[in-house]
């Protein structure tokens, strides 16, 4: 066998492993998608997506909502508190990160290892003392516990993240951009932020999906049926004591996903260059 032929040989071979990778890993939303048609009985029946008899009862009457209020307004709920969320963990991150990677100030070691820490603290560690707190500033049955901590750069996760990409862009171009006369902010945005868009993309759109599947803190914070988000909505739709129609909860659920699908593609190439950057571009 000569080189070509085991070089185009191999090549079938990972595309081939690839597309059966791909296959396995997309089935379940594809059979979801058919599933959204079909009847109780149906679904488990078999195991195929393709409905034999379609139906489309499951998106009527998901469409229908609870006591008035539609699907399309508990999908509103959730971007009310969402889309702020994203933009002010993206602008506070890159704040506090860029503070950290480029400034030296008194306690700066102290400060970053306490940032580090809260890395390694659960969530249900800190729901009690932060519900007590909410409580007391008058913040429950709102979206603010949600919103105000990633103005204050509460996602530290993002905050690390983009500490790690500063510390790879060369101080030169801050230099040179300090001696035409930029001052601070404006380096920041003129020099910094466009280095870091593919990070910044990769931090917006790990916030989106994670903020718009969220599911324990409005659960925790939010108590007015008309403010809660699509994914608990989900969560009132399944009744385990009268049962509930499958196609019903699976149609909502592929109709709630489809923004953040839309966000995911649209982004995809600035996505992926964050995630694959290991250097600064010349």
């Amino acid at each position: 066998m000569t080189r070509e032929t085991r070089y185009k040989v191999n090549m079938v071979l990972r595309y081939v492993i690839l597309l059966a990778v791909g296959v396995v890993m997309v089935y379940p939303l594809i059979w979801m998608i058919g599933a959204s048609f079909m009847t109780n009985e149906q679904i488990f029946s078999s195991v195929n997506f393709i409905p034999k008899a379609p139906t489309f009862s499951g998106y009527q009457k998901g469409f229908a909502g609870y006591q008035g209020m539609t699907l399309l307004h508990f999908m509103a709920n959730t971007y009310k508190f969402v889309i702020p969320k994203v933009i002010f963990t993206v602008a506070s991150a890159t704040l506090t990160a860029y503070g950290f990677a480029r400034f030296n100030f008194v306690g700066k070691r102290f400060s970053f290892a306490i940032l580090l820490s809260t890395l390694f603290l659960p969530q249900v560690v800190l729901n009690v003392p932060q519900y007590i707190l909410f409580d007391q500033v008058g913040w429950l049955d709102s979206y603010l516990p949600s919103i105000i901590p990633s103005l204050l750069a509460g996602d530290t996760y993002f905050v690390y993240m983009l500490i790690q990409f500063l510390r790879g862009i060369p101080r030169e171009l801050e230099e040179a951009a300090e001696i035409d006369g930029c001052g601070i902010m404006q380096r920041l945005w003129y020099v910094i932020v466009p280095m870091l868009k593919p990070s910044i993309v990769s931090c917006a759109l790990f916030q989106f999906m994670w903020a718009s599947n969220d599911f324990m803190r409005p659960l925790i914070y939010v108590n007015t049926v008309s403010k809660y988000p699509v994914s608990i909505f989900l969560r009132m739709s399944m009744d385990a004591d009268v049962g509930f129609e499958w196609n019903r909860v699976l149609a909502m659920s592929l109709i709630a996903i489809i923004p953040s699908l839309i966000v995911f593609f649209a982004a995809q190439d600035s996505f992926v260059e964050g995630i694959a950057a290991g250097g600064v571009k010349g």
